[in-house]
């Protein structure tokens, strides 16, 4: 494992704040209700997790065969108190409670990517249980990972939908959880926005692994499924075409810019971290689509040995990063590889130096 002065205390969510902010002064109090809610609890659980930060996570004991998940679903019953009543656990056959098994089956699916692709044991790289409660709280607008476990929303219906529904939001939080035990990338600015591309390309990937497919194959939406059918929109965001997942009414529009040309610079959303995050996003798509074939193999290899190797710093800017993917690239693949030039070309392409 490898971490960088402590872990650092990041709350993360996969709805942005900001567009709960705009549905929070909506006209309509059925919109405006569940987003204000949601915010107020959003809130109350980032101080949670700074505290359980400074006062310490209780440990829990890694299975002793870590090659295998070790996975317990909590019902939270539409309350707030974590983690809720046990309601399966691992090996235990399907309920009639349909997000209680996409939780399940999402939680493997993540663990199996790691394994599978990257050998990696569980989150923290060492068999770590992976813990999830689903129905929590009353029409709650988002699903977070707390530094100890996966929490889901059932959305208010009007605009989101149940959030274990894709299975790359399940991914995405997780992937927080892998972050915070390697690089532990400081959540604002462009490291923030680091950690949510991250967390947005290893979602991805999970899907894509999931469903068996190539980089082609691939919508390269994350949260597809997700929004309600008022909503004009596809997904939460698309790495393919950063800015185009929405364009609705109450969500507003996809704010994503898709190369350095028009980064966003903003003191809301712990400075864009959910907005500039389409940058490397579109450049791993870029990566990704150049090599072909399955995503996970080449592209997303080099982004797993940047992001466990070590040399990755907690403030680590975009052309850090970047250079530190031609590094990896140069290592794996040698240089006279298509895997260099593409990784540089990708780079290049959305404005980010790699020299």
């Amino acid at each position: 494992m490898t971490t960088h002065g402590g872990f650092e205390p990041v709350f993360c969510t996969i709805v942005p704040p900001h567009v709960l902010d705009k549905l929070a002064q909506h006209e309509d109090p059925a919109l405006a209700g569940p987003a204000r809610e949601t915010l107020q609890r959003d809130a109350y659980e980032r101080t949670h997790r700074r505290l359980t930060t400074v006062l310490g996570a209780p440990t829990l004991a890694a299975p002793t065969d870590s090659d295998k998940p070790k996975r317990t679903i909590y019902d939270a019953k539409h309350k707030q108190d974590l983690p809720g009543k046990k309601v399966r656990a691992e090996g235990s056959d399907p309920g009639k409670d349909a997000t209680v098994n996409r939780a399940y089956a999402g939680l493997g699916a993540t663990f199996e990517l790691y394994l599978n692709a990257f050998n990696r044991h569980s989150i923290d790289g060492e068999g770590l249980p992976l813990n999830a409660s689903v129905h929590y709280d009353v029409k709650y607008d988002n699903a977070f990972w707390n530094g100890e476990q996966m929490v889901f929303g059932d959305g208010d219906g009007e605009l989101f939908l149940d959030f274990t529904i894709p299975v790359d939001v399940i991914g995405h939080e997780l992937t927080h959880g892998v972050t915070q035990y390697t690089a532990n990338l400081t959540y604002f600015g462009q490291p923030g926005a680091l950690n949510e591309s991250i967390s947005d390309v290893f979602g991805s990937l999970i899907k894509q692994y999931t469903l068996g497919q190539t980089a082609a194959d691939a919508d390269w939406l994350i949260g597809a499924g997700l929004l309600a059918p008022r909503v004009s929109g596809v997904a939460l965001r698309s790495m393919k075409a950063p800015g185009t997942a929405y364009d609705d009414d109450a969500l507003g529009k996809d704010p994503q810019p898709a190369t350095m040309d028009d980064f966003v610079n903003t003191g809301r959303d712990n400075g864009g971290v959910h907005i500039n995050s389409g940058i490397p996003n579109h450049a791993f798509y870029l990566l990704a689509d150049a090599l072909g074939g399955h995503a996970w193999e080449k592209a997303g290899q080099i982004w797993y040995d940047v992001l466990t190797g070590g040399e990755l710093k907690k403030d680590a800017l975009f052309t850090d990063f970047a250079k530190l993917t031609v590094a990896a690239a140069k290592t794996r693949f040698g240089d006279g590889g298509e895997e260099l030039q593409a990784v540089t070309k990708a780079w290049e392409q959305v404005g980010v130096p790699t020299s």
